[in-house]
């Protein structure tokens, strides 16, 4: 979720028109055509919800720079904004889900949920260490490219997007989800169609963020990440005030283990920790990269520690009824569960346009040069827009929040966090690589394959149960 935009609030690059006419003034044709083609490349976001975000602004400065003649790249990062970076770009969508997942996997599945985000730290180590021994290498499928050419590039760049596309649908899911309880009561009839309120409402909210797909500077949607992150910690705030002054008493009993839902929730778990995308961007914005593997180890400590109490707080407080949004399962009477609900409707519709933000890059890569600015701009909007609809129409047909995001995080998404880096430290260092080393990254391939195998059928068969009672009934 950080990515570029997250570093918007320290130094966001020039912009304006009059800085920018004046780089068009001392940039040839030549160097301009060289800054496109590398602006285009950058990844601005995936959030997995934590939906997540590509590339920072530093990057975005540092081509500026070098097409105004500077050709070097600024590198301010300090060790405690690299680890906000991560951290806040790690929290996300799946925070909802961890409760619902700790209480149907019994209180020892608290220890898979540590093992993945320990998986996932050392996995961001590796990046780190692939990325010292490539410079040229600025983000994620470039480390594919250079583990295994333009396979591996190609490999990276579709889990990316299938990550995105998928980390929308789970989010509109959850903006349906919230508006039906927020607007609870209220019915709307149109008269000409069969939707129902809480749809109709969930069509409104896309329209509403619609327009934010047409911009492309990113200086101008910067806002919706900060934003974002900012509803992430408020409603974990919300749920722990849930428990100290919401008259909600924590006396539900946690199983110890349901060994048959592991599977299934092991996805939930996942998707809580994917935000692999944005560390290569990370690393290179800062002045220190030595320090890269402690800001990870920070990092994923604080978020490791932040999703086992609110799992542990939310199975506490609301038991086998606790839904797989927490939001939801707030008493309904209290000011802090509409500040929550309201919190959780907001985040998705700041993620639109960060989300759809490397397909717009990809697409005005691949049209004509030749073509003018606002023909761009309509070709890209309109895209779009039509992918925003396609993605609606989606997530009312499959609305089933916790099946999609599991069915992400064990298809998708256990990939680009654990499989992916360390086949990448591999093979970049296979010459090099001690006998342990190499042992322990095969065990998390493996490990990770056999999960994510696993996970994605137990997820598909319940997705497909679902969809099959509800066309029944």
């Amino acid at each position: 979720m950080w990515g570029k935009n997250w570093k918007s609030h320290e130094k966001l690059p020039c912009l304006d028109s009059n800085c920018l006419q004046h780089q068009n003034r001392v940039a040839d044709e030549k160097n301009d055509e060289k800054f496109d083609a590398q602006l285009m490349s950058l990844d601005v976001c995936t959030e997995e919800t934590n939906v997540k975000c590509h590339g920072n602004t530093k990057d975005l400065e540092s081509l500026v720079n070098e097409k105004d003649g500077e050709g070097h790249k600024e590198t301010n990062s300090s060790f405690l904004h690299a680890v906000i970076n991560m951290s806040g770009m790690l929290i996300g969508l799946g925070q909802l889900s961890t409760p619902y997942a700790l209480e149907n996997g019994g209180w020892a599945s608290a220890f898979l949920l540590v093992g993945i985000g320990v998986a996932c730290a050392y996995s961001s180590h590796l990046l780190g260490k692939c990325l010292h021994k490539n410079p040229n290498s600025k983000d994620y499928k470039d480390i594919g490219q250079h583990a295994f050419g333009s396979k591996g590039r190609i490999v990276a760049t579709t889990f990316i997007y299938m990550e995105i596309f998928m980390a929308l649908v789970s989010y509109t899911i959850s903006l349906h989800d919230n508006l039906a309880t927020v607007f609870l009561g209220i019915r709307i009839n149109l008269g000409w169609n069969n939707l129902r309120t809480s749809q109709i409402l969930t069509a409104i909210a896309i329209l509403v963020a619609l327009p934010s797909l047409w911009l492309r500077d990113l200086s101008s949607i910067s806002f919706l990440s900060t934003g974002g992150i900012l509803m992430s910690l408020l409603i974990f705030v919300m749920v722990a005030c849930t428990a100290v002054f919401g008259g909600v008493k924590a006396n539900h009993s946690i199983p110890a283990l349901q060994l048959s839902n592991i599977p299934a929730i092991s996805g939930l778990y996942i998707f809580s920790f994917a935000g692999h995308i944005v560390f290569p961007n990370i690393y290179s914005a800062m002045k220190d990269p030595s320090k890269f593997t402690k800001v990870s180890i920070v990092s994923f400590s604080l978020v490791t520690l932040l999703y086992t109490a609110l799992a542990f707080m939310g199975a506490k407080l609301f038991g086998p009824q606790v839904d797989s949004q927490i939001t939801l399962s707030m008493p309904r009477n209290l000011i802090v569960t509409k500040i929550a609900l309201w919190a959780t409707v907001l985040t998705p519709m700041t993620k639109y346009a960060l989300e759809f933000a490397p397909f717009a890059s990809q697409l005005e890569q691949t049209l004509p040069h030749s073509l003018k600015s606002r023909t761009k701009m309509i070709i890209r909007g309109t895209v779009g827009s039509i992918l925003l609809v396609l993605i609606l129409i989606l997530a009312l047909s499959v609305p089933y929040f916790e099946y999609v995001l599991s069915l992400t995080g064990c298809l998708v998404s256990i990939g680009i966090c654990i499989i992916f880096p360390c086949a990448f430290y591999t093979k970049i260092f296979w010459s090099q690589i001690t006998r342990p080393l190499l042992i322990l990254n095969m065990i998390l391939i493996m490990s990770g394959v056999l999960l994510g195998a696993t996970g994605t059928i137990s997820s598909s068969k319940l997705l497909a149960k679902k969809l099959q009672r509800a066309h029944t009934s």
